[in-house]
């Protein structure tokens, strides 16, 4: 599968200010970058450095006045999508050291408030059958609200709330997936059929892999149903929204233009 991005935005600030930037297509090898453009306003300061589990790269710049930003990619996706249900959970003692931090509670993500939830509604699965059921519950029960969630939005909001965005469902099922003891991360991205198209957010769950012994493997969930995991493109990945963000500044910014246009080829 083949998928082509063109995202911009634009903000505009009264006085110098650092902002942290991560909005490009991640080179990673589940999915082959074959071309890539990008373009940003000069600035007094900018450098790349390497995202999370590097898993795609960050752009701090020094602005001041307006800022834009483009870029445009084309990627084909190599992704291991394996049925949920299929894969067992591991035992945390099991677990290799880098998804364990995932097990833990975050800013968005109050995992801990959920264990006694997770056991009632939950009962009787584990694993990927676990994960299943959650992502499951969370498209029958939320809402999909555009505006009715914001940036000081926890998982335990949108669980009193029952509706949201995609970050919100997002943080909802690595929520529930953590107070399970599956480690989860918050992935942003792109994905063809988002609606309205914007960036994206969605789940992915560390579970045994059945072809290492030991190991594991990362697979997507999305339970807003308009992302497939083959045809997801990741920008980057965190514990929660905070880790991701395509804009995070260090001072008052306008966010005044946002596109975002993702298409099959």
């Amino acid at each position: 599968m083949t998928i082509s991005i063109r995202s911009s935005f634009a903000f505009t600030t009264e006085a110098p200010i650092d902002a942290l930037l991560q909005f490009a297509v991640a080179d990673i090898p589940e999915q082959k970058l074959l071309s890539c453009r990008t373009g940003l306003t000069d600035a007094a300061r900018c450098a790349r450095i390497p995202a999370q589990e590097d898993i795609g790269e960050r752009v701090w710049v020094r602005a001041n006045g307006r800022f834009e930003v483009q870029h445009e990619a084309q990627v084909e996706i190599q992704r291991q999508v394996i049925e949920l249900s299929s894969l067992k959970q591991l035992e945390p003692h099991q677990m290799p050291a880098a998804p364990v931090k995932y097990l833990f509670d975050s800013r968005y993500c109050q995992a801990d408030q959920f264990q006694s939830f997770v056991g009632d509604q939950f009962k009787g699965t584990a694993g990927g059958e676990r994960v299943q059921a959650i992502r499951d519950w969370v498209a029958e029960k939320f809402t999909y609200a555009p505006g009715s969630s914001d940036a000081s939005t926890t998982a335990h909001d949108s669980f009193i709330e029952r509706r949201g965005i995609c970050r919100d469902y997002a943080h909802m099922v690595v929520t529930l997936a953590r107070a399970s003891v599956i480690p989860a991360r918050f992935v942003a991205c792109y994905a063809p059929d988002v609606t309205p198209q914007d960036f994206h957010a969605v789940a992915e769950v560390f579970l045994h892999d059945p072809e290492s012994e030991g190991g594991g493997t990362w697979q997507l969930v999305d339970a807003t149903d308009m992302a497939k995991p083959d045809e997801i493109v990741k920008i980057g990945v965190g514990r929660d929204a905070a880790d991701v963000s395509f804009l995070t500044s260090f001072g008052m910014v306008d966010l005044c233009e946002k596109d975002v246009q993702v298409l099959r080829d």
